[in-house]
């Protein structure tokens, strides 16, 4: 199972951050439309990714939901037919929620920095600094620590969870 370190942050200006991404990246970033369909899962959360271009992932992962760096294992299944994959997990598992962005990706060595505008709760960070097999979490969120430094994000910023507990406790 692949793994990452993910960390998470509300920022108040995409637009502010940008510049630093860009710099820290040296190459433009992918712009990614995503629809998320969340499914009821015991075990971690299993998601699947529709992209604007027809394709999809279904994504199953575990983690912590503590705010700051945070490892996360994952599984990533491609599928050509998300929709029809859709209404068979909701059929099957059923559906807790749904998470549309619009995401800007840039790579900076092995860490990706999602810079998001999520339908219904605004703009926010995502760091993901990809592990390998025989690396320890913790130089992945040293290393986390550092590009949020770089990035200007304070720790009253970071967020525990995922978009979908934000929209579920947005929506009580």
């Amino acid at each position: 199972m692949a793994r990452n370190v993910e960390i998470k942050a509300r920022v108040d200006s995409l637009a502010a951050i940008e510049p630093i991404a860009a710099s820290l990246s040296g190459q433009p970033p992918q712009a990614i439309a995503q629809d998320d369909t969340f499914f009821a899962c015991a075990q971690g959360r299993l998601k699947l990714r529709a992209f604007a271009d027809g394709h999809g992932e279904l994504i199953f992962y575990r983690r912590a939901d503590d705010a700051g760096p945070k490892e996360s294992f994952y599984v990533i299944s491609p599928t050509a037919s998300p929709d029809t994959l859709r209404e068979t997990l909701q059929l099957a598992y059923g559906v807790i929620g749904r998470v549309r962005k619009q995401r800007r990706v840039y790579m900076a060595g092995r860490t990706r920095i999602h810079l998001d505008r999520v339908e219904g709760l605004g703009e926010f960070l995502e760091l993901e600094v990809v592990l390998r097999e025989d690396e320890s979490a913790e130089t992945g969120m040293a290393e986390a620590h550092r590009l949020l430094a770089s990035l200007g994000v304070k720790p009253a910023q970071l967020l525990s969870g995922a978009y979908l507990d934000l929209l579920a406790a947005q929506a009580r």
